[in-house]
């Protein structure tokens, strides 16, 4: 439910909405830790569905913002790059980190702010920037996640990121059949969504009390332009039809390969997530 109450630190809202949900997320089936521990070759749905667009990534230097507990880190790590991981959430970095460990692999976990990342990891010190889906509503401004970037990035570095669209976010189910409508902002706004909402994305009987969040959506031409400003150059924008959860419940229906969820009629109508590639220019 989205209400019109705010708090002056969205920071500390969402932390504590996500630091009380690690534990039921390392422990749900859906992020499948199980099987990182019983097969070594084994990577995430998530970036597996990538795999031809992010081609071979062996021996590059490598970060994930706004990482969570780590398993598409972990992923990338599995396909040969040499990973560091940051996120807000301590309990998430500490998860992602003994995991991580634990596997055997030499990746590096950080908290800290995303718009911190520079200060915290060094200027233009890595090969790969990835951001996975559900990571840029967090964040107010996409400008200035822009810049930090390009300012993470080695020049010629490249961005790969898989996002939920902002046409997605901006649509709202209802319980009549086949009804959806626009619900909430597709441009960036100054105030957020403030969302009070129980529950979480994956399977748990958890119930939790920090519900209320603030979220922001940027649309896909303020992302690609607020890149473009921060000296980067699109080498890649694929628009998909699927989603790897069930976003619309009611009105989608998924798929066996990668355990994606599309509309259940007509979804050539919706473009409900992207992959965006960027390098930054020297």
């Amino acid at each position: 439910m989205c209400h019109a109450r705010r708090v002056d630190d969205y920071r500390a809202l969402n932390r504590a909405s996500w630091d009380e949900r690690v534990p039921a997320h390392a422990a749900s089936p859906d992020y499948k830790l199980a099987q990182y521990e019983q097969d070594p070759n084994f990577i995430g749905d998530v970036v597996r569905f990538d795999l031809p667009r992010l081609g071979d990534i062996s021996g590059l230097r490598g970060v994930h913002l706004q990482c969570h507990i780590g398993t598409d880190t972990i992923s990338l790590a599995r396909l040969g790059a040499r990973m560091s991981g940051l996120d807000f959430s301590g309990p998430a970095i500490d998860q992602a980190q003994s995991f991580a460990d634990r596997l055997g692999l030499e990746v590096d976990f950080h908290q800290a702010d995303v718009y911190d990342a520079v200060a915290v990891l060094g200027e233009a010190s890595y090969d790969l920037v990835f951001t996975g889906i559900g990571a840029l509503c967090w964040i107010p401004s996409i400008e200035r996640w822009a810049r930090t970037v390009a300012g993470l990035l080695k020049p010629g570095g490249r961005l790969f990121i898989r996002e939920g669209h902002p046409m997605l976010w901006a649509l709202e189910g209802s319980k009549h059949p086949g009804l959806i409508t626009l619900g909430y902002p597709y441009f960036e706004t100054e105030a957020p969504m403030v969302w009070d909402e129980g529950g979480t994305y994956v399977e748990t009987d958890v119930e939790f009390t920090n519900n209320l969040t603030h979220e922001w959506n940027h649309g896909l031409g303020e992302l690609v332009t607020a890149l473009m400003n921060a000296g980067m150059e699109i080498t890649g924008l694929t628009e998909h039809d699927s989603a790897p959860w069930e976003a619309l419940p009611g009105h989608m229906s998924q798929e066996p390969e990668f355990g994606e969820w599309r509309l259940t009629e007509n979804p050539e109508r919706l473009p409900a997530t992207y992959t965006l590639q960027a390098i930054r220019r020297s």
